[in-house]
């Protein structure tokens, strides 16, 4: 289960980096609120997740799910190019993130 809770959490830290991006600096109200509602789920669910996983494990891979799910959610946007060996980095980032969960 901790796996699975953190797994979500990734995703979630995705979706506040991305509504902090739209917030325009906390400026525009409903971004804001996607944020801070998404940066507390995603935070609280890491800290539950580090109840049973360790803390280098767990944070490398709230961190990698989130960072490669925010940069494809922007190449797919256009917001950021895309390319070949941007997306194999992505892919090397998704592998190392596996190879940490089949390796615990």
């Amino acid at each position: 289960m901790s796996w699975f809770v953190l797994v979500l959490s990734g995703v979630l830290e995705a979706v506040w980096a991305t509504a902090l991006g739209r917030s325009e600096g906390l400026t525009r109200l409903w971004p804001s609120v996607v944020f801070g509602v998404g940066l507390l789920a995603s935070m609280g669910g890491l800290a539950w997740a580090m109840r049973e996983l360790p803390v280098g494990t767990a944070y490398a891979v709230w961190v990698g799910i989130g960072a490669a799910l925010t940069v494809l959610y922007a190449m797919a946007t256009g917001s950021e190019p895309a390319s070949v060996v941007r997306l194999l980095l992505i892919a090397g980032i998704v592998g190392c993130v596996v190879g940490l969960k089949v390796t615990h």
